[in-house]
């Protein structure tokens, strides 16, 4: 009886965790916090600008640029879900994040991550509706298959979010409270717990499995049908377009899936804590500020866009002065 008033005791005083950050050496604060809010304010500016452009002007108004709209988006909210808390630690040296404030930013993350998985996804038909089939190009992607293949990752991303905190902090947590990274990640949160997360995990590593799988299989199964319609035309031209509307999303779909594959789809007793921390720092920070340059600053229309809100600018202020 005794010990179990102790165990509740120490379950009850568990509000707040305490993130060790990204490093504890004092020449490394400096400059990380440079770094760091050098790639937040490229997030925060490529990707509202991406929005912005697809907005403003109607040539981009087409299902490849609404889900890069959309995709902006979630970048934007995923970086902002990790990134200024980080920037604080630095700032104020304040590592402590209280418990719904952890759960709130696994919540989040989660979410948002699962819906950036199925959008790739969403892209990938796309493009498959695109180069496979040109002619039937307007009637396969209505504004309805679009936005189902918009919202429906939405909802999924959201939903197992809701099944991550569930599994996560249904646990007691009576160890120590100290985070092994630098926000809070559902792995280092969970193996701070002192119940028997075996299910838990299973769980949480089936969901995984399965979001990343799902994602990857509608990847693969639209750019096998997409490069034997490539390998099937006579122009070189025709070739050389197909491959350029390609390019950059596979090379996002690289980045993405294989950090993710890295992170989580391997034994918890394999993980090593500061590969996590240079993993998690690539997924969280720098895939969303990659990820306008890599999709959308490549591409011809958007430049054009650009130049074009820029001339509209000086125009304006021309006038005006």
């Amino acid at each position: 009886m005794d010990n179990l008033v102790v165990h509740m005791e120490n379950i009850t005083k568990m509000t707040h965790f305490i993130l060790v950050g990204l490093t504890n050496t004092a020449d490394l604060q400096i400059p990380l916090f440079v770094l760091i809010t050098l790639i937040y304010l490229i997030t925060l500016t490529g990707n509202l600008g991406m929005m912005v452009l697809i907005i403003l002007d109607s040539r981009l108004h087409t299902p490849m640029y609404f889900f890069l709209s959309n995709l902006s988006f979630v970048d934007l909210c995923y970086s902002t879900t990790i990134t200024p808390k980080v920037i604080a630690g630095f700032l104020v040296q304040d590592k402590v994040i209280s418990y719904n404030a952890c759960a709130a930013q696994i919540f989040f993350f989660v979410a948002l991550a699962t819906v950036e998985n199925l959008l790739l996804a969403s892209m990938a038909y796309d493009r498959y509706a695109a180069v496979c089939k040109p002619l039937h190009y307007t009637t396969t992607m209505t504004t309805s298959m679009c936005a189902r293949l918009v919202i429906g990752p939405y909802i999924y991303g959201f939903l197992t979010a809701s099944i991550y905190i569930r599994n996560t902090f249904n646990l007691s947590f009576c160890k120590s409270n100290v985070v092994h990274q630098f926000f809070c990640d559902f792995p280092a949160v969970m193996a701070l717990s002192c119940s028997d997360k075996h299910i838990s995990e299973l769980v949480l590593l089936f969901m995984s499995s399965f979001s990343v799988s799902f994602g990857l299989v509608v990847i693969m199964i639209s750019y096998l049908f997409i490069f034997i319609t490539i390998s099937k035309m006579h122009s070189a031209r025709g070739h050389q377009k197909a491959l350029s509307t390609c390019a950059s999303h596979l090379t996002a779909v690289s980045i993405f899936y294989g950090t993710i594959i890295f992170m989580y789809l391997q034994p918890s007793s394999n993980h090593s804590m500061d590969t996590d921390k240079i993993a998690s720092v690539f997924y969280t920070m720098v895939i969303p500020m990659l990820n306008p340059v890599v999709y959308s600053l490549r591409n011809k229309e958007v430049k054009n866009a650009f130049k074009k809100v820029v001339e509209k600018t000086k125009l304006s202020g021309g006038l005006s002065f």
